[in-house]
């Protein structure tokens, strides 16, 4: 398999294949959480406004947004797995806009597309390898540490090679970008959300996207079914 690094939105816009878009820290680690608490879906959009009327109009649905790292006036839950794993979505629809992890996703043109975090790293790679594409598209939605730890880390799982995820994560933990959100001073951006973000494999599904008119659809699903 071709395996293939990029970052942000020009990577994915030239990216082929299978395409895995990451975001650690923290979008694709808030997916994996609602859906493993019962959310039947997430539902991504590019712009604050959109979430706002894709909430509006989908019954049962929560709303999840952040701009620049940051709360939104109005919308209570920020981009926190934290604030996710306390309320209750089983059946419900997590409608999500952040500013690195949908926008990426949204600006991928072709191929086979997976939403992807550090929690889901393994199932990911095995629905990369159950598919049939000989090319895969590692995408990094931001210039971060994390995100680059979790592409290496996948790329090792796909290749069969060794990979120490607390060595991959030691250039995130000496950032002063870790230590301000490890002080809990960020808004939004509570502590324990490194502590959710960071284990990996805790989940053993994949979450494939799929195009609809207004969003894009997030679920989960086992590597097999994934790939299917």
């Amino acid at each position: 398999m071709n395996i293939i690094h990029a970052i942000g939105i020009d990577g994915a816009r030239h990216a082929d294949g299978t395409v895995v878009v990451i975001d650690v820290l923290r979008s694709f680690t808030v997916s994996a959480y609602a859906l493993a608490g019962g959310a039947r879906e997430c539902r991504l959009v590019k712009t604050v406004n959109e979430a706002r009327e894709l909430a509006i109009a989908t019954p049962g649905s929560v709303l999840c947004a952040e701009e620049d790292a940051l709360p939104v006036d109005g919308i209570p839950i920020s981009n926190s797995p934290t604030a996710i794993t306390a309320i209750d979505l089983k059946g419900k629809v997590l409608i999500q806009r952040s500013t690195a992890g949908t926008q990426v996703t949204a600006a991928v043109t072709g191929g086979d597309i997976f939403a992807a975090s550090l929690v889901v790293a393994r199932a990911t790679a095995q629905a990369c390898l159950s598919g049939n594409r000989d090319t895969l598209t590692l995408i990094a939605s931001a210039d971060h540490p994390e995100d680059h730890a979790c592409a290496r880390y996948i790329e090792a799982l796909v290749t069969g090679e060794q990979a120490d995820v607390e060595e991959l994560l030691e250039p995130l933990r000496a950032s002063e970008r870790y230590r301000r959100a490890r002080s809990g001073m960020w808004p939004g951006f509570p502590s324990t959300d490194l502590d959710l973000a960071l284990a990996a494999d805790r989940f053993d599904f994949a979450m494939p996207v799929t195009r609809e008119l207004r969003y894009l659809s997030v679920v989960a699903a086992k590597a097999s079914s994934a790939a299917s």
